[in-house]
């Protein structure tokens, strides 16, 4: 019985995130049929174009890998009770946090010409290694500071978190569009880094890297840590069900800012990610709406950290697919966006409900024809 009962509860969510997605690809084959001029050709770039080449399928993980990345942030906030709202300007942060340390290690003096020296003043891993902590740390302290003021005055956490990230997103803008500008190129971005201080390639010529292992290894970490320990697992009821863990004894407050302040810090991650591994460089908008489609993901997943594995696939495999027939079909640009969009809508309606009445009817009807069978 306890079985079954397992077996239901992972069905149910499956059930809802299996009829969003396909309703998603529905619309999509729809749109593509109304809106382009060879329907075609255009398909079979939808559908095949992501996985053509190695570098469309590179470039198609790596995309996946900042979805990764971001949407266990927004997995891990809800886990423990809250919901972070502010990641696309996390990310964003991040990943300006990690472009400074960067740079500063290359010996570039802010606001000049060039990149600075060609010879990092530390080891490459190193300067690595601190620019992911600044990016990390960045987020970290944006999202944390949403769950204090959770904690402390009772303040929505998606308000707080969303609001602090509308708020410093054209502060970062003013920097790379202003004095930390490389004004010897005609981007608006900072210098590129040195070449040796970028994530290593893993099917060049395509944008990924080593940071698509990393993603994987969060993401199991996560599972093993909300499903496998003591820890976990308080972790896990106060934020599902906040009065029966005071019943047994343990306070959900607590979980608020952990989750809060873990959440900001993989979307800070993903930002650098992003630009020591997919672009080289920090230029403007370069999140590009990561934030949001990480909340899309997440919801596919229905929170569940290895269930971000085939929802970022999906979801990343969607874009992917709609720069594809952008590119090589000719696809509408606002049709492209559309789609993504189609994907975000589709996952927050809640399917799951729909699911249980139509398996209840046919129980019901089942049940009374067996009924009158037995009946003399």
């Amino acid at each position: 019985m306890a079985h079954k009962k397992h077996l239901k509860s992972i069905a149910s969510p499956l059930a809802g995130a299996t009829i969003a997605v396909g309703s998603a690809i529905l619309l999509t084959i729809i749109l593509i049929l109304l809106n382009s001029q060879a329907p075609a050709k255009t398909l079979r770039s939808f559908f095949i174009g992501p996985w053509s080449s190695f570098w469309f399928l590179g470039n198609t993980l790596d995309g996946i890998t900042l979805l990764l990345t971001a949407s266990l942030g927004v997995a891990i906030a809800f886990r423990g009770g809250t919901f972070n709202l502010g990641g696309e300007g996390q990310i964003y942060l991040g990943g300006l946090a990690a472009s400074v340390a960067l740079l500063a290690g290359q010996g570039w003096a802010f606001g000049g010409n060039g990149g600075g020296t060609s010879v990092p003043v530390l080891p490459a891993v190193l300067l690595l290694l601190f620019a992911a902590c600044a990016a990390m740390l960045m987020g970290g302290l944006m999202a944390g500071f949403s769950g204090l003021l959770k904690k402390r005055l009772g303040l929505n956490e998606l308000i707080t978190s969303f609001l602090l990230s509308s708020a410093l997103t054209p502060v970062a803008d003013y920097l790379i569009n202003g004095p930390w500008r490389d004004s010897g190129g005609n981007l608006l971005a900072l210098p590129a880094f040195l070449p040796n201080l970028l994530l290593t390639r893993l099917l060049p010529p395509s944008n990924l890297s080593v940071s698509f292992i990393f993603a994987l290894l969060l993401v199991f970490g996560g599972h093993v840590f909300i499903n496998r320990t003591y820890r976990g697992y308080q972790f896990r009821i106060s934020g599902a069900v906040p009065a029966f863990a005071r019943f047994g004894g343990m306070k959900p407050e607590k979980a608020w800012i952990p989750a809060m302040t873990v959440s900001g810090a993989l979307s800070g991650l993903a930002g650098f990610f992003a630009v020591a591994g997919t672009y080289g460089r920090c230029h403007q908008g370069f999140s590009g709406g990561l934030g949001w489609s990480a909340i899309a993901v997440a919801l596919i997943a229905g929170n569940r950290p290895l269930a971000l594995l085939p929802a970022a696939l999906v979801f990343g495999w969607l874009k992917s697919g709609s720069d594809s027939a952008l590119l090589a079909a000719g696809l509408n640009l606002e049709t492209s966006s559309f789609i993504q969009a189609a994907v975000l809508l589709f996952v927050t309606v809640r399917f799951t409900p729909i699911w249980e009445r139509i398996r209840l009817f046919v129980l019901v009807k089942w049940s009374r024809l067996r009924r009158g069978r037995s009946d003399p």
